[in-house]
């Protein structure tokens, strides 16, 4: 008896034990951050509880425990030494691991001005003839065409049967026996103003005999859009009977995105790859960007004029086109750490003591997956470069505000910029501008080109031309590259 007594004793001891091991595991994976304390640390002592809230509803607080009227769950603690708000959420640096958050450093580099965009082969609207009637009569013959046909120039479309130019005719070649050079003049011009052709008048003068029939050609070469006769119709005057689309030059329309349309300049070269030409690159020209922006892709269209020998390219056929442009110097981050609520843009700092906090950013380009940040960090900080949208939810969860554009701007004017030196050529001055033909900058990863820099008004111009050697030193200071000291190489060095 006193044997399976101790038994039952060790057995319900297993059981509490597994309670309390499984209620720990339980509480240890219950919130991500919001001062990364989980409730097992609350076990191991007594922490000030400032109020209760219902993570759904962060603003609304309550003075006790228990279910939240908005959502069945219960109220959850925010303790006194979480700090929320300007210190950020704290999230547990193991969890960051296992989620295989990645990371990236705010840094000045450049930013490539290529801009490439997808397009679609269209016909050029303005190369159009249309075909029409000008007299009344009858479709005798059509020529075996239908829309989509290939024609050339001067090809026959229809026969028409006119009957009213019949009588003008045989009045015009009794006046031409007259002899009467002003009235026959005057005849001639009367038959054009009935609407007929210069070749038919021609052709009447030569017979001596009156023709009813006239054959339509094509005007210019191209495809067949619509064709509106067939053989035995009446046909009014001023009817559309064809409309031919030439094929000498088409459109390519690109879409491009709304941030980038401002890079876009009309009469500029764009190089042009085809699928159903892999390899092989063309050059066409930007002729208009289109007034209106699509409000589903947000993006706008960038209308490309490009020729058309042989005929090989046909509406339809999809393309790249890149917009070539210089790089130039920026403050970056990934795109993809960047976060578009569409109000405001937002990325997430990785803080110290493992701790986040989301900071407004003001962008501008974008290319080769970085993106330009106009304001809002400092080059060296750290952003997260994935999972920013969990961390961004645990903060909004935890009441923490986001860092102003202008804080990070005023922590920025404090502290003292790095500063790059290197040499170049002079290519331009105007004002206090300079654009310089410099040498390779490591430090920022920048290879040998030509750029613009902004002169500080302590450094003087004097003695500097275009053409000169220079050595100078530069700082950035928000993507802006400023020069601090300038001066010209003697020859020989």
């Amino acid at each position: 008896m006193i044997r399976f007594e101790r038994k039952n004793l060790r057995l319900a001891a297993a059981a509490v034990g597994l309670v309390i091991l499984g209620g720990v595991g339980t509480l240890g994976l219950m919130r991500l951050g919001g001062g990364g304390e989980t409730s097992v640390a609350a076990a191991g002592g007594e922490r000030e509880v400032l109020y209760w809230y219902d993570p759904m509803t962060p603003g609304q607080r309550f003075d006790k425990p228990g279910k939240s009227p908005f959502m069945d769950m219960p109220l959850v603690p925010r303790y006194a030494d979480e700090e929320p708000g300007a210190a950020g959420v704290r999230i547990d640096p193991a969890l960051v691991q296992n989620l295989g958050v990645r990371f990236a450093t705010v840094r000045s580099g450049t930013l490539e001005g290529d801009l490439t965009a997808s397009a679609v082969v269209d016909y050029n609207e303005r190369d159009v003839a249309v075909v029409q009637a000008r007299a009344s009569g009858f479709v005798q013959r059509v020529y075996a065409r239908a829309p989509g046909d290939v024609i050339a120039s001067g090809a026959p479309l229809v026969d028409l049967l006119v009957p009213d130019w019949g009588g003008a005719q045989l009045e015009y070649l009794a006046v031409r026996r007259t002899d009467d050079v002003a009235l026959i003049q005057a005849a001639r011009q009367r038959l054009l103003l009935l609407g007929m052709p210069e070749s038919l008048i021609t052709a009447v003068e030569r017979s001596g005999r009156p023709r009813t029939t006239v054959t339509v050609t094509s005007p210019i070469s191209g495809v067949i859009r619509t064709l509106g006769v067939r053989a035995g119709m009446t046909m009014p005057a001023g009817l559309t009977l064809a409309e031919i689309n030439g094929l000498s030059t088409v459109w390519l329309n690109a879409a491009v995105p709304e941030t980038l349309g401002g890079q876009l300049r009309v009469g500029r070269s764009v190089e042009v790859t085809l699928a159903a030409f892999p390899g092989e690159r063309m050059t066409g020209r930007l002729i208009a960007l289109l007034p209106e922006v699509a409000s589903d892709s947000r993006t706008l269209t960038a209308r490309i004029e490009l020729r058309n020998p042989g005929g090989r390219l046909r509406p339809g056929m999809y393309g790249q086109i890149t917009f070539g442009g210089s790089s130039t110097p920026a403050l970056l981050v990934p795109s993809e750490a960047v976060i578009r609520t569409g109000q405001r843009n937002l990325v997430m700092l990785a803080m110290e003591e493992g701790r986040y906090q989301p900071a407004e950013v003001r962008v501008g380009r974008e290319a080769g997956g970085q993106t330009e940040i106009l304001a809002g960090l400092r080059d060296g900080e750290r952003v997260v470069a994935s999972g920013q949208f969990l961390f961004d939810s645990e903060a909004s969860l935890s009441g923490v505000e986001a860092r102003p554009v202008d804080q990070a701007g005023a922590r920025a004017a404090t502290a003292a910029p790095a500063t790059y030196r290197t040499s170049g050529r002079v290519a331009a001055i105007e004002g206090r501008s300079i654009t310089l033909a410099h040498g390779a900058v490591p430090a920022l990863q920048w290879p040998a080109m030509t750029m613009n820099f902004t002169v500080a008004d302590s450094v003087p111009l004097a003695g500097i031309s275009v053409g000169n050697q220079v050595d100078f030193a530069f700082d950035m200071v928000g993507g802006k590259a400023t020069i601090r000291s300038l001066t010209r190489r003697e020859t020989g060095q």
